[in-house]
């Protein structure tokens, strides 16, 4: 081999070790972002959980409201 060739070999293996090292740095940033999300999703949607469920602890109520004899009464005698 000569000097010439082992002088571009070691550039070519330097700049490549660099272009894999900067692929992986992005990687582990991308994988941190990805991480971040996820978990903001998922205190959403244990948010959106708790609301949906108070929504339909609400929905019951109004049913026992309106199904109610009392009710119904009220409403007859209203459209008299």
């Amino acid at each position: 081999m000569t000097g010439t060739t082992m002088v571009v070999l070691i550039v070519l293996i330097s700049v490549g070790f660099g272009v894999l090292y900067d692929m992986y740095k992005k990687h582990l940033e991308f994988k941190s972002k990805t991480m971040e999300q996820n978990s903001k999703t998922t205190e959403q949607n244990i948010a959106l959980k708790k609301q949906v469920a108070n929504l339909e602890e609400r929905v019951q109520v109004l049913e026992k409201i309106v199904t109610d004899q009392g009710y119904q009464v009220q409403q007859e005698i209203n459209n008299l």
